[in-house]
């Protein structure tokens, strides 16, 4: 059979007839205005946030004037996770490196866009247009009158200043769209073929198929959902909504209050917003004559009484309470390859009737409301498709929240959104600094046994360390022997140093070396540190004389190194230096012995002189070269219990990473101190950390403090006054473990209430299909939570677990290189998983 049915084409149905000035201009002398829309990100806002976008976007719109259409739109379109590799500070992609990209190749995600079109309506009786109205139908068009420029200009000031507002909190941001933008460039489409399109790939339409129940576009079914049916609101409209899947009992999650229609719905749609600003005097006059005529037909039917008194509690509010009324309509779009669509259009109705008594399924007119979506053809919405409402309430409808979006920044870490589980660029040093979010690079981390904080920071310090970093690790678990030693190998033994104490190879030091035999004060100072918890134990409170004693005695030793007195500087000579020559000097000054003990202080001090218990501790015959070496990993463990050597060698590994302060200029320099508290709560070491949480970040460099134990941070005065106090980025595991004593630990960290509620949502929500743990990463008054994913290539490179980590670096020792043993082991792995 031959097909008779009339058709047309897009050029002879378009309703927008030119871009001047970045306006779009309908061929009815509509004048349109558009922004992208920059929202918060998903879970980044409390309720009194939601409140306070919602009385912006009211007292936006209030400003602009009647005969104005408001459209916002968001579009979230499915796409596959495309690699983008990243060089390290050689130039290369490193194995790991390549193999995180890898693992999410391919991996479904929804992009989120958000614009906003602002449209002046030409012609007077368009808001009283009905379906039959819509320019696709329509054999002419002629508009009534076109806008002189006085009313142009006019409206474009209101529109300014409803953007200024809009902005005015900080929480949106608005770019205006250029011609560029709606018409593309070069073989780049604009929104205007991408919605056409329903598609962001830049190939043109090729076929649109208009049914009144459907639109099929490239043999992509559609169809659309509305809320323009005042009986199918509920009962209560809010800006947000509580998100019971990651509340507690003792904290709230909360979204938008149509987010289930928006970022929850997990196929391509288009949310369109509509508010249609009318004369309200106009419209309040006509509400009045319609409950007049309504109750004096009430006699014949209940029904007008009713609607009577609806009406009159309406006019009551708004004389009342001054709401604007206005009329409004929401809808969604949808669409897939038709197969989907049963499944599609379930989705979207069950996402709808979240929020509304009734999902509608549009039957008909779903032409005409994909045409009036058209960004600029707003004005083709049939009036009779939108519902009164205070402006109030149909603020409640706009969306504001968008998916998690990657830093533009050159630095930082690959995390994945914890809501799409696509990988994401975050920068947690650089930027925020930039911005003014916080004052240093400083960190503190806080998670207990098996929340995934070993995974966190090998992966952190990793991709640090790939682009330059000098890294110094503290560490008391073996934490960081697989990355240390894949970069071992990797660099062939040039870096990746890992130090652990033995019985046979104790660590040593000399703290009065230098190669230049110049000592700055952050130099002296450590020395300083160093003797003084060699000399008092935890209890014992230096004096202010015994503190100048110490100081004078220093310095004249130093004195004597930098004029090249002393052949060979270390503590031994430091010690025979107060014994022969020091103790004439105060004996010359009267100093009596209770200002400074000086036979007290030889006494304790004679262990690490010469012929003592622990005197190759500070005397090294050689000097270890670690300035250069840009991952340093010090294991603790073998001595992590002892009184004397665990603090000792602590405070001289961390003059080591001030040696690199000193020295390395323009160079990003990190110190990790993992689970380090017994040297830390000494009195003795107190001014020591403080300067160097002071200090670091005037020489472009980070401190990290990690702990797993709540009650470190909650009795340690060292550890509140000085390291949280100087960590403006704080960064938590799942902390369900300390529900009960959470408050405590938020008023030492200074977590917001916002903050509270995210980390108290952390790993509530899990994808039961996917291996990985959520961290909270606060920045000054800012957070997120994000999911630390990895590779199985790096999940074995992080590995704690004593069994897999001895198997790889068994496999290793066999294969003779450890990237070859990851990649075998990983292989295995993956086939073991198939074939489950």
């Amino acid at each position: 059979m031959r097909n008779t049915a009339p058709t047309s084409t897009l050029e002879n149905r378009n309703p927008l007839m030119a871009i001047e000035n970045d306006c779009i201009i309908s061929k009815q002398a509509d004048v349109t205005i558009g922004f992208k829309v920059a929202l918060p990100e998903i879970f980044s806002l409390s309720e009194t946030d939601y409140e306070r976008i919602h009385a912006s976007w009211v007292k936006a719109i209030k400003v602009l004037p009647s005969k104005t259409i408001v459209h916002k739109q968001d579009w979230y379109i499915e796409e596959k996770y495309r690699p983008q590799f990243t060089t390290d500070i050689n130039g290369d992609v490193s194995f790991l490196s390549r193999s995180f990209q890898e693992h999410f190749v391919e991996r479904p995600y929804l992009t989120h866009m958000c614009y906003l079109f602002v449209t002046l309506v030409a012609d007077p009786g368009a808001a009283d247009r009905k379906s039959s109205g819509c320019t696709l139908v329509r054999s002419h068009i002629i508009p009534k009158h076109m806008l002189d420029e006085h009313v142009t200009n006019e409206f474009l000031d209101l529109v300014f200043q409803f953007r200024s507002i809009l902005e005015s909190d900080g929480y949106i941001k608005l770019t205006r769209l250029t011609e560029d933008d709606y018409l593309g460039q070069g073989h780049s489409l604009g929104i205007l073929d991408h919605y056409l399109n329903l598609s962001l790939e830049d190939a043109a339409v090729s076929d649109i198929e208009m049914q009144p129940d459907r639109i099929i576009v490239n043999n992509r079914q559609a169809c659309i959902h509305a809320i323009a049916n005042p009986e199918d609101l509920p009962l209560k409209m809010a800006a947000n909504a509580r998100y019971d899947r990651l509340s507690t009992d003792k904290s709230d999650c909360f979204l938008s209050s149509v987010a289930s229609i928006n970022l929850l719905l997990k196929h391509n749609h288009i949310y369109n917003q509509y508010i249609f600003i009318d004369d309200a005097p106009a419209l309040i006059k006509d509400l009045e004559r319609k409950a007049k005529r309504m109750t004096s037909l009430s006699k014949l039917s209940r029904n007008n009484e009713i609607n009577a008194e609806y009406i009159n509690l309406f006019l009551t509010q708004h004389a009342e309470y001054g709401y604007k009324p206005v009329h409004c309509h929401c809808n969604v779009i949808s669409w897939g390859a038709p197969k989907h669509i049963d499944r599609i259009k379930n989705d979207t109705a069950a996402g709808l009737s979240k929020i509304m008594e009734k999902a509608r399924l549009l039957t008909a007119d779903v032409p005409v409301l994909f045409w009036a979506s058209l960004p600029g053809n707003e004005s083709d919405l049939p009036r009779d498709e939108a519902f009164m409402a205070f402006l109030e309430v149909a603020c409640c409808f706009i969306n504001n929240d968008t998916s998690y979006k990657s830093s533009l920044s050159p630095f930082g870490i690959k995390m994945a959104d914890r809501f799409t589980l696509a990988p994401l660029h975050v920068d947690i040093s650089d930027e925020p600094m930039k911005k003014g979010i916080i004052t240093n690079r400083n960190k503190f981390i806080l998670g207990p046994s098996g929340s995934g904080k070993s995974f966190f920071t090998n992966h952190m310090v990793r991709q640090y360390y790939e682009q330059g970093t000098h890294i110094v690790l503290v560490d008391t678990g073996n934490s960081y022997l697989g990355l240390c030693e894949y970069i071992h190998q990797k660099t062939h033994g040039q870096d990746g140093i890992y130090i652990t104490y033995t019985n046979e190879h104790p660590i040593a030091f000399n703290p009065f070396y230098t190669d230049d035999r110049q000592f700055d004060i952050e130099k002296k100072e450590s020395i300083k540190t160093l003797i003084t918890t060699l000399w008092k134990t935890d209890h014992e409170l230096v004096a202010r004389s015994e503190e100048v004693g110490l100081s004078r005695a220093v310095h004249l030793y130093i004195g004597k190194i930098e004029r090249n007195e002393v052949e060979h500087p270390d503590f031994n000579g430091f010690y025979e230096f107060v014994r022969d020559e020091y103790i004439q000097t105060l004996n010359r000054e009267n100093v009596e012995k209770e200002d400074f003990n000086i036979g007290n202080f030889l006494h304790c001090l004679k262990p690490y002189y010469q012929g003592g218990e622990y005197d190759y501790l500070l005397n090294s015959p050689k000097q270890i070269d670690l300035l250069s070496k840009r991952f340093v990993v010090f294991e603790l463990d073998n001595i992590k219990d002892h009184p004397i050597l665990f603090p000792v060698v602590t405070i001289i590994i961390m003059e080591t990473f001030i040696n690199k302060m000193r020295h390395l200029d323009g160079i990003r320099k990190m110190i990790l101190i993992e689970e380090a508290w017994k040297a830390i709560a000494k009195e003795g070491m107190a001014d020591y950390i403080k300067y160097l949480f002071k200090t670091v970040r005037k020489f472009f460099g980070e401190a990290v403090v990690v702990t797993q134990e709540a009650d470190d941070i909650i009795s340690s005065p060292i550890v509140k006054e000085t390291v949280i106090t100087n960590a403006d980025c704080k960064i938590l595991l799942d902390q369900s473990k300390y529900m009960n004593k959470f408050e405590e630990i938020q008023n030492v960290l200074g977590l917001t209430e916002k903050q509270r509620s995210q980390v108290l949502s952390i790993n509530k929500d899990l994808d039961p299909n996917r291996k990985y743990k959520e961290v909270f990463i606060g920045l000054g008054s800012e957070g997120a939570v994000y999911a630390t994913e990895v590779s199985t290539e790096e999940y074995l490179a992080y590995t704690t677990e004593q069994s897999e980590k001895l198997e790889v670096l068994d496999m290793a020792a066999k294969k003779g290189d450890i990237e070859l043993a990851i990649k075998e082991l990983a292989d295995r792995s993956r086939e073991k998983r198939k074939s489950k």
